[in-house]
């Protein structure tokens, strides 16, 4: 079984084939990858699932808690690829969840899963409610205790300020 800890365990894919699909059937099966150590272990389901033909041409008619897997363009209508369990892996060893790498995308655009990951690792400042949040947070260990309590720092325009080295999606904040 897939190590889904960071990843939703409920990664499914609907398998179909394009000549049932062709015929006039929808036939298929949801499969959940968490149940799925490997790639291979999954395409050896796939086959047991459409063993009534002989070379099945497999059509992932749905999927779901998929985005960053079809983000990265592994994973399509006709196709999984093989990359995608080592990802899952990757993630799961980063001690980052998964949305964390999509909010990484969100803010960088699309690029390579090692960039992505290489990013996430390097620059992920953690998850917080808004700017003035992360900026009181970044800021506040720097500020004496001692400071005389008639100064008031505008954390707005602070975070404002602050915000142009830093960026942020789905209050994951990363530095720029």
């Amino acid at each position: 079984m897939a190590n889904l800890t960071n990843c939703p365990d409920t990664m499914c894919i609907y398998v179909g084939t394009y000549k049932k699909y062709n015929e006039g059937s929808l036939f298929g099966k949801w499969l959940n990858l968490a149940d799925y150590s490997s790639y291979d272990e999954l395409i050896k389901v796939m086959k047991k699932l459409h063993n009534d033909e002989d070379d099945p041409e497999f059509m992932l008619q749905d999927y779901e808690n998929c985005s960053f897997f079809e983000k990265l363009g592994l994973i399509g209508e006709s196709y999984i690829s093989d990359e995608t369990f080592e990802i899952v892996h990757q993630i799961n060893d980063s001690g980052h969840d998964l949305e964390v790498f999509e909010a990484y995308v969100d803010c960088v655009g699309k690029m390579d899963f090692q960039s992505i990951y290489e990013g996430v690792v390097d620059y992920y400042m953690g998850e917080y409610s808004d700017n003035e949040a992360f900026a009181q947070y970044l800021l506040e260990m720097d500020i004496p205790e001692s400071l005389p309590n008639y100064i008031y720092i505008d954390w707005e325009t602070t975070a404002r300020n602050l915000m142009f080295d830093y960026f942020e999606s789905n209050g994951h904040y990363f530095k720029s």
